[in-house]
């Protein structure tokens, strides 16, 4: 008997690392054993593998079997452990030929079946960033880990199936038992979504120009408005206005899909962007992500590179909107627990809709409001100063009017839209790639008054609201950012004194009307 050796890819958040695991079969009694920080899933590997490979045709030693994960210091965690683990024991019994520097991430079943992981992708591109291009995975993972570019990869159904092409002994392996594909994660092609049209939202001219503005160069937006104006309407319809993610951006996406197990990372890569709504009652974990042991993610890096979007805003916990303030200006998201450290992406698009008061009547129209003043500055002051000053559009949703109503389906669709933003994107990126930016919102103020600062008498308006205190040193900033993609959707070069008023007034109508 002989030391036997696979590798496997263990992952804190979306980094992955290299795992080594060592198989030794001794000379006591039975036992199996193994070492190396894992969890509850992985020790409970080992009657799973014990079934799985007597089932194969190919049972393990009645010797004591130990089993250890290298780095020993790095906690492993999930299920992904299973075929490497049962190679490694194999190798050591020499049921099995050396298996190099392939790696393996499988669950096992029972009956010797391959089911898949969550995170297959993320792993994957761990595994060939490490040097080590060649992975065997479940055959329902194959499709997924196909997409990660230099990886060279073979999906397997059953252990006995892989077991002979290392080298098993055909004769006493299981390989009359072909198992039907897995009806779960990672073996069908999402169906694609109804995405909601423009051309639903009646009336509402200065919203729909708003909402198109902050597609244009990736702002953040608050809605205020009584319940039917269509706040909900406008911001579900944002995302079908931003353009197809990059590929480097999509590879980002569905890799948090794929962690997370959601079923738009099956096949292909995520090209849209995506859109997260979670309700309300939604906790710090479920947003900014958590759990116990190593975190997970939450709903704000499910949204990364998409939209994410809070309905009735105020009704969250104030904690939980507070903690929206480290992505918003990092676009990272990362979270700490007592087993680890893990870091998501969160650049996000975050929207927020909220009513002007408790019973919502508090508006323009002369509606009558049955909260006190104090009601009503308790109920927006759950929403806190310092984050709805790194939201860079603020705007007041009034009723749809009768005539308005009347007019539906005569206004612009979402295509004619999304053709504007394209191009206003593409302005804003010709500017910007020389910086190593795409967007406006990502600009920085250093830039903002250095090499892209405008001349003086255009900027006159914000200095003032400065010196009066109405705009703080990064909501300065931020009319400026507005400014610039007003320009771009005007296809002018630099932004004129019109387009700092039209930013300014984006950025305070809803205090304004309130």
């Amino acid at each position: 008997m002989a030391l036997g050796r696979a590798y496997s890819v263990a992952l804190v958040g979306l980094n992955g690392y290299i795992v080594e695991v060592e198989a030794d079969i001794g000379q006591t009694l039975p036992a199996f054993v193994i070492l190396g920080l894992p969890d509850a899933a992985l020790n409970e590997a080992k009657e799973r593998i014990r079934s799985a490979a007597k089932n194969s045709g190919i049972p393990l030693s009645r010797r004591k079997i130990t089993a250890n994960l290298i780095p020993a210091s790095l906690p492993k965690r999930g299920s992904g452990f299973d075929l490497a683990v049962t190679m490694a024991v194999l190798r050591a019994a020499n049921d099995i030929k050396p298996t190099g520097r392939t790696v393996f991430i499988a669950e096992l079943g029972l009956d010797g079946r391959l089911r898949p992981v969550r995170g297959i992708l993320p792993a994957v591109m761990a595994s060939v960033q490490a040097g080590y291009p060649d992975v065997v995975v479940a055959h329902a993972n194959l499709g997924e880990a196909s997409l990660v570019p230099g990886a060279n990869v073979k999906g397997y159904r059953t252990l006995a199936r892989l077991a002979l092409d290392f080298g098993a002994d055909p004769q006493e392996l299981a390989l009359d038992f072909e198992p039907e594909d897995e009806a779960g994660h990672g073996d069908s092609e999402p169906g694609a979504q109804a995405v909601p049209d423009m051309a639903d939202v009646s009336g509402q001219g200065e919203a729909r120009r708003a909402l198109e503005v902050a597609a244009a160069g990736a702002h953040h937006l608050l809605l205020t408005g009584p319940p039917g104006a269509g706040k909900t309407m406008l911001a579900e319809r944002l995302p079908g206005l931003l353009p197809d993610l990059a590929d480097n951006e999509a590879m980002e996406v569905t890799a948090i899909h794929s962690l997370c197990g959601l079923p738009s990372s099956a096949v292909q890569l995520v090209r849209r962007p995506p859109f997260e709504n979670p309700h309300h009652s939604a906790t710090a974990a479920a947003i900014i992500g958590g759990g116990s042991g190593l975190p997970r993610p939450g709903a704000a890096s499910r949204a990364h590179r998409g939209v994410l979007f809070l309905d009735e805003a105020p009704e969250y916990e104030r904690r939980v909107l507070d903690a929206l303030r480290q992505p918003l200006e990092s676009g990272e998201l990362v979270i700490h627990r007592s087993a680890g450290t893990a870091a998501y992406p969160a650049r996000f698009q975050l929207v927020l809709a909220a009513n002007p008061c408790p019973c919502g009547k508090a508006s323009g129209k002369g509606l009558d409001c049955t909260c006190t003043p104090m009601m009503r500055r308790r109920y927006v002051a759950r929403m806190s100063g310092p984050l709805l000053d790194r939201v860079d559009i603020q705007l007041q949703v009034e009723r749809v009017s009768l005539a308005d109503f009347g007019q539906a389906g005569a206004e612009e669709d979402t295509a004619a839209v999304a053709r504007r933003v394209g191009d206003a994107r593409r302005c804003q990126a010709e500017r910007l790639r020389p910086l190593g930016m795409e967007t406006n919102s990502q600009v920085p103020g250093r830039i903002l008054r250095g090499a892209l600062r405008l001349p003086a008498g255009a900027t006159r308006i914000l200095d003032h609201s400065l010196e009066r205190g109405v705009l703080t040193a990064r909501g300065y900033d931020r009319v400026l950012r507005l400014a610039w993609t007003l320009a771009d959707l005007s296809h002018r070069d630099m932004p004129d004194t019109n387009d700092i008023g039209q930013a300014l007034g984006l950025r305070q109508a809803a205090s304004a009307a309130a």
